[in-house]
């Protein structure tokens, strides 16, 4: 039987044995936003083998290069927004079946497909009104 790599299984003192990490350590990372653990209805931390992962490069990161935390922060920040990416590049190519399907944009900017044929329901903005006022010469 094997266990999804983002399934929160592993409780703190589990996953800092795992990480090679002090429990404090996780505490102070969960804080600052470098892992989020899972948690459970009691607010307990529940860390994935993906989270463990991430700790382990957290702390090579910070002790073999020389990176501090802010640092570490964003290049993982980095990291996920290109996995994100390339996720999308794999379904659009999935998708990509000429004749078949239409693109679109999504609410939040993300690339939708939709059948040939079909319009995507129409999104309502709530964001800026600009007014447009013709310029006087003189």
């Amino acid at each position: 039987m094997s266990m999804a790599y983002d399934a929160p299984a592993f409780v703190i003192s589990v996953a800092a044995e795992l990480a090679g990490m002090h429990p404090q350590t996780l505490r102070q990372y969960d804080r600052l936003g470098l892992v989020s653990p899972g948690r459970t209805r009691g607010r307990g931390r529940r860390y994935s083998l993906r989270d463990i992962a991430t700790l382990r490069e957290v702390q090579r990161l910070s002790q073999d290069e020389g990176i501090n935390l802010a640092g570490i922060k964003r290049i993982l920040a980095l990291e996920s927004e290109v996995e994100r990416l390339e996720q999308q590049v794999e379904l659009l190519r999935t998708l990509a079946d000429p004749g078949r399907r239409v693109f679109t944009a999504g609410p939040q900017g993300e690339v939708v497909a939709v059948p040939r044929g079909h319009r995507p329901a129409r999104v309502t903005s709530t964001g800026a009104l600009v007014v447009w006022r013709p310029a006087h010469r003189d």
